[in-house]
């Protein structure tokens, strides 16, 4: 079984991480693990059918080990309504295939969760990745049974109410900064040493994607 420290990044040759890719650039290596969806910064209204089909193909694939990323962002993108019903299509995906989502959230935390509800699925289990809003934000995800992963830039609040078996880290798109730096950083934070930081999420992370496996 790989280990997996970083939940979320899109470096094409990062080990020990959660690769997120375009399932139109979808090219499994041997020994990398992925997860497939399509952003909510892309073009989503004249996405075609096709596309869809060949998401729900790729996330069949053994090494995805989990659909996205998508998600809402009131701040860029595609209009929220178009958002809201892509991220919908990848939960029910993540839904039929026993699989979580890694959830794109910025300003957007509370039409995540309605989202997911009106659509029947709160029991799709979503990473809220890179979550840099404040302890009100983190709590209501966290009430509602998200997992949050944490980035390089954080709110050290957040982070304080973030239960150790809900805390996941990851390094996204920074070229700068490797997982060691920013499980360090939470350590710091929260005055633990780094290697209980990576053992949580180390722990977090097969429990989340290896269920059942």
């Amino acid at each position: 079984m790989t280990t997996i420290i970083d939940i979320h990044t899109h470096r094409l040759d990062a080990d020990g991480a959660l690769i997120s890719v375009d399932p139109r650039r979808f090219d499994p290596q041997p020994g990398r693990c992925y997860s497939v969806g399509f952003h909510p910064w892309q073009d989503l209204e004249h996405l075609p059918p096709a596309d869809y089909e060949l998401l729900a193909s790729c996330a069949l694939h053994p090494q995805v080990l989990a659909i996205g990323e998508t998600g809402l962002d009131r701040r860029r993108g595609a209009p929220l309504a178009l958002q809201q019903e892509a991220f919908v299509r990848h939960l029910e995906l993540a839904h039929r295939l026993g699989k979580p989502v890694v959830a794109h959230c910025v300003k957007a935390a509370q039409d995540i969760l309605a989202a997911r509800h009106g659509a029947g699925l709160d029991g799709v289990r979503l990473i809220i990745h890179g979550i840099r809003g404040n302890e009100h934000v983190a709590r209501a995800l966290l009430d509602a049974g998200c997992y949050l992963s944490f980035g390089h830039q954080f709110n050290v609040a957040a982070l304080q109410v973030t239960p150790l078996d809900r805390l996941l880290i990851e390094t996204d798109d920074a070229t700068h900064v490797t997982i060691h730096d920013v499980a360090a950083a939470l350590a710091q934070s929260l005055a633990l040493p780094v290697h209980d930081i990576v053992g949580h999420v180390t722990a977090n992370a097969r429990r989340l994607l290896f269920a059942g496996r």
